[in-house]
């Protein structure tokens, strides 16, 4: 049987696409393999920075240097926002956009099958669209299968299974309309569309079947889940079609035996008075005491002209009101961004204030990258903060990250956490100890060989150099 490989690139929800891909190959029968003797190469690109595009890029190149026989596909992201540029690249034999991401595993599956140099179209129903092709590109040498429709953008996604991913993640909601002035995720992923409660369910009521015990809901705007039904089809009391993110989880705990749910990445504005009560009744048991609270900055002025939903007091609130609702063990993560066209050393002394003030568990941390296309690539033109600038305030918030990250982790020293074993690296494996993440989102190394999958209850005895918390194993829940 042909084989296949899968290279990811990009967000959470851009990884749960590349799975869903995957397993349907998996399921027709495919082998998977490394880039190198694979039949078929699929690139699930990121585009959300130039650098993104960049790495994409090379590894296409990478890829064709290495097995020129291979036939790559391209998807995700970059592939929808510049097909052509990618369609141009030599390997490539098809482009698929976010628009027709529902195709990519046929279309895969028919060049992993077919001979070199075929085409992946074979009937009528897999036309490919060439409309976005710009102009000043040369013609593409691979098909593309791109529009601004996204009728083709729900993967009907394989069972979730806890296999390579023993936490894996559900996306159950796709596209943003928020419009941020500095992102193309409306024009990568289009408006915002959420997949069905009854499809929801299903899937978790699988996943515990086949032993899961942890899994992640994810989306691109997590938290709007829902709010594009009809009002017609359902209401948020309704445990049998919720329309809210807080009905779903809601009825997934009222109808299934899911030990542990993770939310992803939810705005600050979408943490309503209902989801937060979740935090409180379920925090620490069924739901996980970990929120990924996107900031970008911590300056009102910054915030405005990213037109983002929020100002700093609003951010504060929330945090103020999630900390009340799960306590002193709630991990809190966010995002932020340096760099943002005129970002002036008064706004980001605001932006560094603000951290400073706030209980961080993580950071993650981004120089603002000019995507063509968006309000933010006329302000860059206007307004471009220096790189040398860029950097050095970089800098300065790893160090205030890092001191954040270790002042929390201190906190669990000589406490007991309850965690979920991964699949261990081999180094780490050598010495006899398992990789886990405590279920506030802490990197856990245990005293103890465990296979993945399995929920433990852990005493923390320190700190390794680079922060996962060391600790020893005090009971097993279960096998998996």
């Amino acid at each position: 049987m042909p084989g296949f490989h899968i290279e990811h690139f990009g967000c959470r929800a851009a990884r749960a696409d590349g799975e869903a891909v995957g397993s349907h190959l998996r399921a027709a029968g495919l082998s998977e393999l490394q880039p190198s003797v694979a039949d078929v190469v699929v690139v699930n690109t990121c585009s959300v920075t130039a650098e993104a595009d960049r790495a994409a890029r090379a590894f296409i190149r990478r890829a064709h240097r290495l097995n020129p026989q291979a036939r790559i596909v391209v998807a995700g992201c970059y592939a929808q926002r510049a097909p052509g540029e990618l369609a141009a690249l030599p390997g490539v034999a098809a482009v698929v956009g976010n628009s027709h991401k529902a195709l990519a595993p046929e279309i895969a599956l028919r060049l992993a099958q077919s001979p070199v140099n075929s085409s992946p179209v074979s009937d009528p129903a897999l036309v490919s669209v060439q409309s976005l092709l710009a102009a000043s590109i040369r013609p593409a040498v691979a098909p593309i299968w791109a529009d601004d429709r996204f009728a083709h953008s729900f993967l009907e996604e394989t069972q979730l299974v806890p296999a390579a991913q023993t936490r894996p993640n559900l996306k159950i909601q796709e596209g943003c309309g928020n419009r941020c002035t500095f992102c193309v995720i409306p024009q990568t992923r289009g408006s915002s569309r959420s997949l069905s409660g009854a499809t929801v369910l299903r899937q978790v009521e699988g996943f515990v079947a086949a032993g899961g015990k942890e899994l992640v809901l994810s989306g691109i705007n997590l938290g709007r889940w829902g709010r594009d039904f009809p009002r017609s089809e359902a209401n948020s009391g309704d445990l049998s079609s919720p329309r809210t993110l807080a009905g779903l989880v809601r009825a997934i705990f009222r109808r299934t035996t899911l030990d542990r749910l993770r939310l992803s990445s939810i705005e600050p504005m979408d943490w309503d008075a209902e989801l937060i009560s979740l935090m409180a009744e379920f925090g620490g048991t069924r739901l996980a005491h970990h929120v990924h609270l996107p900031l970008q900055s911590g300056s009102d002025g910054v915030l405005r002209r990213m037109h983002r939903r929020y100002r700093p007091w609003h951010y504060v609130e929330k945090v103020e009101a999630l900390r009340r609702a799960a306590g002193p063990d709630l991990t809190l993560g966010a995002d932020l961004m340096v760099g943002f066209p005129g970002e002036t050393d008064a706004e980001f002394d605001q932006t560094v204030a603000l951290i400073r003030a706030l209980p961080f568990g993580y950071l993650h941390l981004f120089p603002f990258s000019p995507r063509p296309g968006t309000p933010a690539w006329a302000l860059h033109a206007e307004q471009p903060v220096p790189a040398p600038v860029v950097e050095e305030r970089m800098a300065s918030l790893r160090a205030l990250a890092t001191d954040k990250s270790k002042t929390h982790r201190r906190g669990f020293v000589e406490r007991e956490l309850e965690v979920l074993t991964l699949h261990t690296p081999p180094a780490l494996e050598s010495q006899g100890r398992t990789a886990a993440l405590s279920e506030n989102f802490l990197p856990v190394e245990l005293d103890a060989r465990l296979p993945a999958n399995q929920l433990v209850r852990a005493r923390v005895t320190g700190l390794s150099a680079e922060g996962a918390l060391h600790a020893t194993v005090q009971a097993v829940a279960g096998e998996f």
